[in-house]
């Protein structure tokens, strides 16, 4: 499959296509359920930053969450939480979730769009909310539940190229998975590059692919 295009990534396109999103259907909608309590509705915010010249170089935020979390600990993740019964929409969660985790402010944000709902196997109902957000914010990352905070670039993770599909066996049943791991670039103190592998996976990297998805589709078809 093809990389989504770079013309496609930019501020104003992105807008465009949430603005009059396409007939599409995501590609991965839930996993395999290991959780046996009640469900519980939340939602996560996708924040693109607008960085280099022109915004023409935009990336994710990820954070990696603390490895004391209850679920999903030491994952890479999108900031984000379950919903609060104050919280007016999904928009206002991650909004919120996303200032508690890691201290970016909402008015460096600019929500345009959200894409359909995933199920965890966790049992989270997760509404992924996708954001513009302006690079001059700075970060105040909760150690409670932040280890880390990072950016990957977005034309990275919409190229397929980068996508590994997984499969395995548990309890009786096949379960697959995506992965799109990232080859940080890190620089030693003699000069020379050492790139560290961020492993996006799980229900990050399936958010992910099913905006790979959203984006690349044709209108037309």
């Amino acid at each position: 499959m093809p990389a989504v295009p770079s013309a496609h990534l930019l501020p104003a396109a992105l807008k465009a296509r949430f603005a009059h999103p396409p007939i599409w259907q995501p590609e991965i909608e839930r996993e395999t359920s290991f959780s046996e309590r009640a469900p519980a509705q939340a939602a996560v915010l996708v924040p693109i930053v607008m960085r280099g010249p022109d915004l023409s170089e935009p990336t994710i935020l990820l954070t990696q969450r603390a490895n004391h979390m209850a679920t999903h600990s030491g994952q890479i993740a999108f900031p984000g939480g379950k919903v609060d019964p104050q919280d007016a929409n999904r928009h206002v969660t991650a909004l919120r979730e996303t200032y508690e985790e890691v201290g970016l402010h909402s008015r460096h944000v600019e929500v345009i769009g959200e894409l359909p709902v995933y199920v965890t196997g966790t049992a989270f109902w997760v509404t992924p909310v996708i954001a513009l957000v302006s690079p001059d914010f700075e970060l105040a990352p909760n150690p409670d539940e932040v280890q880390d905070v990072f950016e990957v670039p977005l034309s990275f993770l919409m190229n397929p190229a980068h996508h590994r599909r997984h499969a395995f066996e548990w309890q009786g049943a096949q379960r697959q998975w995506f992965s799109m791991p990232y080859p940080e670039p890190r620089w030693a103190t003699d000069g020379q590059s050492a790139p560290v592998e961020r492993f996006i996976w799980g229900a990050t990297a399936a958010m992910l692919r099913n905006f790979y998805r959203f984006l690349v589709v044709n209108p037309t078809e």
